[in-house]
């Protein structure tokens, strides 16, 4: 399927927010966020949100029919150039049977989430050739400690075809929705298991989310992957290693692995996590890098799923990570 790649942003261009997994409720409700719509507004972007965003049930979502709903009439509402979600959550791959992929198809936005919302990133792909994002939802944008470096590494990939991606100075662990708590910050290092060159197609996301399409019609086929993946908070070693497994059988001509930062709640120590990656002899011959800005820890970068990566460890002694089309 030829890839497709929306516009990218421009002054004045319109944001719809949506919540396709866990509602607005589940991350405070929509005042508490509207120092978010604030900060996007004052990039110069007008922020919409969809009609059911305010639904709340006992699983802190909505029905199938109202998010699929607001799905589609962001897709379709010629105004809106690119489309947020919330927050992550536990349940989008509930849409993918009732999504109209022609309405996607033919719409071509700027779609944009993490964790849960990797099953859309998946079956958007699968289903239409839109490249997507990966990177900060909605209520991301109301973490006040390290959004600067988060806001300009979103800013480029929304309004650049090419860019690097670059390494925050410090980093935390903390529930940055919560502006009461204290906040870590840590120095910041991107670290390499082995080192290499290699570039191909990003796909990846949430490592419990990303393999839920395996064997359907909604996992994207992608030759030559460079792998995203991060695990969210409450994973653990073992977790994360069977679902390692299980991706890389997905993926056997994988060409880089790209493992996002660990929350700390996860105690996913780098001696643990050499020996799950040591199991995997192709590990052993193409380019690993991990502690990487992405996932559930913050600050967080933007890359293209569907895009042309790039990977170097070995010039200059230094990681980078170059988006070549996205």
């Amino acid at each position: 399927m030829d890839k497709i790649f929306a516009k990218k942003l421009e002054k004045g261009d319109e944001i719809r927010i949506i919540s396709p997994s866990s509602s607005m409720q589940r991350v405070g409700g929509f005042d508490e966020n509207l120092i978010a719509k604030i900060r996007l507004e004052n990039q110069g972007f007008i922020v919409s949100f969809g009609a059911h965003i305010l639904e709340n049930d006992q699983f802190s979502s909505s029905t199938i029919a109202s998010r699929v709903a607001d799905l589609h009439d962001a897709f379709l509402d010629t105004n809106v150039k690119m489309i947020m979600t919330t927050i992550g959550g536990f349940n989008s791959n509930e849409l993918l049977p009732y999504i109209d992929w022609n309405i996607i198809r033919n719409n071509p936005k700027i779609f944009i989430g993490y964790s849960d919302i990797t099953s859309l990133h998946n079956s958007i792909r699968a289903q239409t050739g839109l490249v997507t994002y990966y990177g900060p939802c909605y209520s991301s944008f109301k973490m006040d400690e390290l959004q600067d470096f988060q806001t300009e590494a979103w800013l480029k990939a929304v309004t650049q075809s090419t860019y690097d991606l670059k390494p925050s100075s410090v980093w935390t662990s903390d529930l940055w929705f919560d502006a009461s708590l204290p906040r870590k910050p840590m120095a910041n290092q991107w670290k390499v298991y082995h080192h290499g060159q290699a570039s191909g197609t990003a796909t990846g996301g949430n490592i419990q989310t990303y393999y839920l399409q395996a064997g359907t019609k909604f996992l994207p086929h992608v030759e030559k992957p460079i792998l995203f993946l991060e695990e969210a908070e409450g994973g653990g070693g073992l977790e994360f290693s069977r679902e390692l497994a299980q991706i890389l059988q997905l993926h056997g001509d994988i060409k880089a692995l790209i493992i996002g930062r660990f929350p700390l709640v996860n105690k996913m120590s780098e001696t643990e996590l050499h020996a799950i990656l040591n199991k995997f002899p192709i590990l052993k011959r193409i380019p690993v890098i991990y502690d990487v800005d992405f996932g559930h820890t913050q600050p967080i970068l933007t890359f293209p799923l569907g895009g042309k990566i790039a990977v170097n460890t070995q010039d200059a002694g230094e990681v980078k990570i170059t988006i070549l089309q996205g």
